[in-house]
């Protein structure tokens, strides 16, 4: 009786499997086409990149990332970005660990305003901080008097970058957070520990992979803006001027050899961004992997 039940089971078992199971010609049509989308769409543009920033020679290509106003905007967007992702860090923390940890009146608006810059189009959050610091904006006439300069300046750039690349940290912890609860710090607070040594002790190690994923994909986005750094920097050579916009201006010249060249260094921070994307995700699921044999163990 007992073996007539488990052929049974085993029959159905097959018959679910067969049932939900894709056709091998369904299978291979649908890898075929996501392969053809990426290497028209992915993998075409970053060969092209590559081969138009060496045509002229690698002397060329040299000349033109080495250039003075290549290397100011290489250097104006190491800063920006270098001052955006700390802010978008300590902002991220604190945005994912009120939301995830605390109820509060106004909580689902917080998380709508943390999607707003995913929402809104990079060029409009440009003009909202050109109305608000411009010379004819809210505060433009306050700030001339005090001799402070926030657009076409640094400081500009720096605001339309932490704006437009806020959401990346936050979105990454906050379903993370939320997902591990409150237990393991309650545990901690009962134990004696402190605000802070809850915090880097329990919390911190739990969410690194994470924030660190958000990290990459923040910087990432930090140094390829375009939309609203464009309108506040007044594309000035050799002093507001980013990558992306350095990029442009050399393409519009016909300086297509110097304007691939420098394309290709953000390309080539993409690829870097894709394999320390790869590395940690295979990390993270490598400690997930051996805390669960542990726990089995256990």
């Amino acid at each position: 009786m007992a073996g007539i039940i488990s052929n049974l089971g085993n029959s159905t078992s097959t018959k679910i499997q067969k049932a939900t199971a894709e056709a091998r010609w369904v299978r291979y049509s649908l890898i075929t086409t996501a392969l053809v989308f990426l290497s028209l769409f992915l993998i075409l543009p970053l060969i092209v990149v590559f081969s138009e920033a060496f045509a002229k020679g690698v002397g060329v290509y040299f000349a033109a990332i080495t250039h003075p106003e290549a290397a100011s905007a290489i250097k104006l967007t190491l800063l920006a970005a270098g001052i955006a992702v700390p802010c978008n860090v300590i902002f991220g923390l604190a945005a994912s660990w009120a939301i995830a940890k605390f109820q509060f009146r106004g909580k689902q608006i917080a998380l709508t305003l943390i999607d707003l810059p995913f929402a809104v189009s990079p060029v409009i959050a440009g003009l909202i901080y050109m109305l608000l610091f411009g010379a004819q904006g809210l505060f433009g006439h306050w700030l001339i008097d005090h001799h402070i300069r926030i657009m076409f300046a640094v400081p500009g750039i720096v605001l339309a970058t932490v704006f437009i690349t806020f959401p990346f940290i936050a979105r990454e912890l906050i379903p993370l957070m939320q997902e591990q609860g409150k237990e393991q710090e309650e545990a901690a607070i009962t134990l004696g520990a402190n605000g802070w040594q809850m915090f880097f002790r329990v919390t911190l190690p739990s969410i690194k992979w994470g924030l660190l994923y958000g990290i990459i994909l923040c910087n990432a986005r930090a140094m390829g803006e375009f939309g609203a750094v464009s309108v506040v920097s007044g594309k000035i050579r050799g002093q507001t001027n980013t990558m992306p916009l350095h990029i442009e201006i050399l393409y519009n010249e016909y300086q297509f050899a110097a304007a691939f060249a420098v394309a290709s260094l953000l390309a080539l921070l993409a690829l870097v961004t894709l394999v320390l994307k790869s590395g940690l995700e295979w990390k993270a699921a490598r400690e997930h992997e051996i805390a669960v044999r542990a726990a089995q163990i256990q």
